[in-house]
């Protein structure tokens, strides 16, 4: 089963719908999961050099006080996945096109899982600026990835347009906020669902696979898409 991932490393329920999808996997061990990471743009008008992240959240939020409400209530969520996010130790909100570059230069060597965890743990507990290039590449070379290759590709033009392609298709087929768990390219869910409610998805697309259903929901577009983004390995569990 491959379940893709649509999402901003740049997002704090990205992080945490990751966190919740592990344990939904290991709750099926008999189903073989391919996991895919799908990059998504929330921000893609950002400038390449990203912006002070106070001013972007009171841009957003209206004032500082509704911003400390919204940390709170993510960081009340994250504790419990086990994520310490540190929202006082980010300076920058960043540009994520090139940490979803890395995220792609990473499935070459067969780490994007890793690379992922990595970008969302460096971004949100360390506070991490992953919009800065020299950040990206120490991040990659953390993960053993050389890090001249890493700079090498990100001062490139390399996957720039696919990166935008696959924003822009996302969109057409209606998926406006991330997370989003695509099963097989027929089934969908939106948000940073429970572990439990991620299982029963995968439950239901088994069995509409075993029954020889297939859904049109998404239409030709949507499996064309799955069928050229093989990115993943088999998850822990399956």
């Amino acid at each position: 089963m491959q379940i893709q991932v649509i999402f901003d490393p740049g997002c704090p329920w990205c992080y945490i719908g990751k966190r919740q999808l592990e344990p939904a996997i290991t709750m099926r061990p008999s189903v073989q999961v391919d996991l895919a990471w799908w990059p998504f743009l929330l921000n893609p008008d950002l400038p390449p050099e990203g912006i002070d992240r106070t001013t972007y959240l009171i841009r957003k939020f209206g004032s500082e006080a509704r911003v400390g409400r919204v940390h709170l209530a993510i960081a009340d969520v994250g504790e419990s996945v086990e994520i310490d996010f540190a929202f006082d130790r980010i300076r920058r909100t960043p540009n994520t096109v090139n940490a979803h570059r890395l995220v792609r230069f990473a499935r070459t060597y067969g780490c994007a899982d890793r690379m992922v965890e990595s970008l969302f743990y460096n971004h949100f507990v360390r506070g991490r600026d992953i919009g800065d290039a020299r950040v990206l590449a120490n991040i990659g070379s953390e993960l053993d990835l050389d890090y001249r290759l890493i700079r090498a590709h990100l001062a490139s033009e390399a996957d720039l347009s696919t990166i935008y392609a696959e924003n822009a298709r996302a969109h057409r087929l209606g998926i406006n906020g991330v997370p989003a768990f695509v099963f097989d390219g027929s089934f969908v869910t939106c948000g940073a669902q429970e572990p439990t409610v991620l299982a029963r998805m995968m439950d239901v697309t088994q069995e509409a696979a075993e029954s020889g259903w297939t859904a049109a929901a998404l239409g030709d577009e949507l499996s064309p898409l799955l069928d050229q983004h093989d990115m993943g390995r088999k998850a822990p569990g399956s």
